[in-house]
């Protein structure tokens, strides 16, 4: 197939473009700004204010729309943007459409996940047949994450809360047999193979990077704190993803890889 891949600079992009390679996929990849490259098309396109778009869209059979703004102008990107990409999509015939969403969107009161539902909402009730794969988070989330919130001395977080990272490989590997699957009009979700609390987390974190920062417990309130609390974030769905929390840190920090 011919498939373009939206938000292909991404974490995520970045790891499914050599696998969409790999499996025999002509690749359309687009940026706000120009590039090259021998492997794959590069093209123009700008979601938020969908100069480009159409002309992105002609001429392939599948999209793999990857294309996110967690941090500003999101409803502009995430929820606009799609429904342009989805219109422009529609009017060139393309045969699938590939969301790939968060895992809690539908669960979890975060401003962001409110956006990517719609987004969501927007791709099922467009022309083009679809797909929704809702992802948990990535390790390189949560390590980000733990670094941040320990900037002024000890890890700071409620230890209650679970997680369950899933390697970027891995969902783009999940992406691509997807493609080759075919549209499902539904929502699957795909996590990692282990299930953590926080405090877990923040053990082995801290085990990895041999530091001596103490957890000191916030418990979040209200809503939000009990939805991050009870799995709003994890999920039961198979297939899971074999790489974990261990493996992350091992291949980050050092060591020997835990299986």
């Amino acid at each position: 197939m011919r498939v373009l891949v939206t938000g292909a600079g991404g974490r995520l992009g970045r790891a499914v473009l050599p696998r969409l390679l790999d499996a025999g996929h002509a690749v359309r990849a687009t940026s706000r700004r120009p590039r090259t490259d021998a492997a794959m098309e590069w093209v123009v396109a700008d979601l938020a204010t969908g100069h480009g778009v159409a002309a992105a869209v002609g001429g392939v059979d599948a999209v793999l729309h990857l294309a996110s703004s967690p941090n500003r102008r999101t409803h502009q990107i995430d929820v606009l943007g799609t429904r342009e990409l989805v219109r422009a999509a529609g009017a060139a015939g393309v045969g699938h459409l590939v969301y790939v969403s968060i895992v809690g969107v539908d669960r979890v009161p975060i401003p962001y996940y409110r956006h990517k539902l719609a987004a969501e909402r927007v791709v099922a009730a467009g022309p083009v047949p679809w797909s929704v794969l809702r992802a948990t988070q990535f390790p390189q989330f949560l390590d980000d994450m733990l670094v941040a919130s320990s900037r002024l001395g000890p890890v700071i977080g409620d230890r209650a809360v679970l997680a369950q990272p899933v390697d970027p490989g891995e969902v783009a590997a999940r992406l691509v047999e997807r493609l080759a699957i075919g549209p499902s009009r539904g929502v699957e979700e795909y996590g990692g193979p282990e299930v953590l609390r926080f405090d877990e987390a923040v053990r082995a974190w801290k085990a990895a990077r041999r530091s001596r920062r103490p957890l000191l417990p916030v418990r979040i309130p209200g809503r939000l704190g009990r939805a991050l609390r009870s799995g709003g974030l994890v999920t039961e769905a198979t297939p899971k993803g074999s790489l974990t929390w261990a493996d992350h840190l091992a291949d980050t920090y050092g060591g020997t890889r835990a299986r």
